[in-house]
């Protein structure tokens, strides 16, 4: 069984039986029960919804199935086609929509696919309604509409060019000094939508010397589509040729976005975040916040400033609804998603990619020289496995009371922060998992923190370490 159902929308490899995998059954189902939660929306808001999705092989016929249910629930359509997912949040409040949804499972493998939920503001539902969503996709409580009140459908392919605009006219995009740094600039769109927009990007941003890896929309990824180390080898090896300035990787819906420096170095995904945020506090000094998974670089970076970091627990959606309450400037998460809420509030590699241009430009850095210019920190990544009949929260709930006297935040799990390090667990929504982030000035010292603190829980449920 791969339908996964939370909060973050619905997932799921194509293909099997209801109820088991993302299916025309399940997803329609899904669909309704969104569509029924939209209704009180109406009003303020058109009754439309818009429909956007990534290049993937099933993204066609899921598409079909969510705008047919659309229809039948009473809704009008909006189509923008193949799209990046923070082109169809902007489409939602430029078309003053009661919402939308987006098709795609991010950086997951090919075979799967899924649909997140958008309010009326092009943001992420908050966990409550999306819970209601799922609730009601579970009882099937909810009724289609008769004949005379189905909704329309319509398509308009041209939101790409509109979100472009949205950001070469943010006040800290200077398109000029882009052009006049000449930069030679390669990217990598995993054979999906990125390989639509980002040329297009690019090129009204001034920079004429493009060279593009995976580029066609087939959705049949060349590599593994998460824009890790270890998947970006051809990238990489042509960075080593010395013949261009920067790369730049985004994941299959372009929400993510990695960096590969002129000597073939990874940037670092972390620092995607951090680099912006340095730039934009230079110019609107303000308060910054991120995941609590996120490296500690940006607290740096913000204090240096003399401004506020705030961390929030992991997920877009409480990213989003920290940086409110907070009035963040700058934000985003540790994976390369940067949100700046001046041009919208949601991840987004395009206005990533135009900061860093111009921060870039008006320094006249190379990219090593820039990413050596922050703090230096090494994330480690471990697990802990557990038996399914585990209380995991109440092992966090001992390992918040061993470690009292140091820095804890509960707001996500346990984040135990120590002077100079931390490490974060956080109980998996999928699996009888506890994730292990830590993070230290070398890579030994982090994984050693992840391992000590594995030790302490394997101590705590009378399993040894495998």
């Amino acid at each position: 069984m791969t339908l996964i159902k939370s909060i973050s929308g619905f997932r799921g490899t194509i293909g099997g039986k209801p109820g088991d995998t993302l299916n025309p059954i399940d997803i329609a189902k899904s669909v309704s029960a969104y569509a029924s939660l939209r209704e009180k929306y109406v009003g303020p808001y058109r009754r439309k919804i818009v429909v956007g999705r990534d290049a993937r092989i099933s993204g066609e016929m899921v598409s079909h199935v969510v705008c047919g249910t659309l229809m039948g629930m009473g809704f009008d359509v909006l189509n923008i086609g193949l799209a990046s997912t923070p082109t169809t949040e902007l489409a939602v409040t430029m078309e003053r929509a009661c919402g939308g949804i987006i098709i795609t499972a991010s950086h997951n493998p090919r075979q799967w696919n899924a649909l997140k939920f958008l309010n009326e503001k092009g943001e992420f539902l908050p966990p409550a309604e999306a819970s209601e969503v799922v609730r009601l996709a579970n009882s099937c409580d909810f009724s289609f509409a008769d004949v005379d009140h189905l909704g329309c459908y319509t398509k308009n392919f041209y939101f790409d060019q509109r979100h472009i605009e949205v950001v070469k006219f943010l006040e800290l995009v200077d398109v000029e000094a882009i052009r006049q740094a000449n930069f030679r600039v390669a990217i990598d769109a995993v054979n999906s939508v990125g390989g639509i927009i980002l040329p297009k990007l690019l090129g009204q941003l001034g920079v004429t010397q493009v060279t593009g890896l995976n580029m066609e929309p087939t959705g049949d990824f060349a590599h593994n589509p998460e824009p890790l180390k270890e998947h970006l080898s051809d990238i990489r090896n042509l960075m080593r040729k010395g013949h261009h300035d920067i790369a730049f990787i985004v994941d299959p819906d372009v929400d993510r976005l990695a960096m590969v420096c002129e000597d073939g170095s990874m940037f670092g995904e972390e620092y995607t975040l951090v680099a912006v945020a340095d730039y934009v506090l230079q110019h609107t000094p303000g308060n910054t916040v991120s995941n609590l998974s996120s490296t500690r670089a940006l607290r740096d970076v913000t204090e240096k400033y003399g401004c506020s970091y705030t961390p929030a627990a992991v997920g877009e959606v409480n990213v989003v609804t920290k940086m409110k309450e907070t009035g963040a400037v700058i934000g985003g998460e540790g994976n390369g998603g940067v949100i700046y809420p001046t041009a919208h509030s949601g991840r987004d590699a395009l206005v990533g990619i135009a900061l860093i241009l111009t921060y870039l430009a008006k320094t006249k850095m190379k990219a090593t020289e820039l990413r050596d210019s922050f703090p230096k920190y090494f994330i480690a990544k471990n697990r802990i496995d557990l038996d399914p009949t585990t209380d995991i929260f109440a092992i966090l709930q001992k390992v918040k009371e061993l470690y009292k006297d140091e820095k804890v935040t509960d707001i996500d799990g346990v984040k135990i922060d120590f002077a100079d390090k931390w490490v974060h667990l956080r109980k998996s929504n999928t699996e009888p998992i506890i994730r292990v982030y830590s993070e230290a000035h070398s890579m030994e010292e982090a994984d050693a923190l992840g391992k000590q603190i594995m030790d302490v829980v394997y101590a705590m449920t009378g399993k040894p370490q495998e």
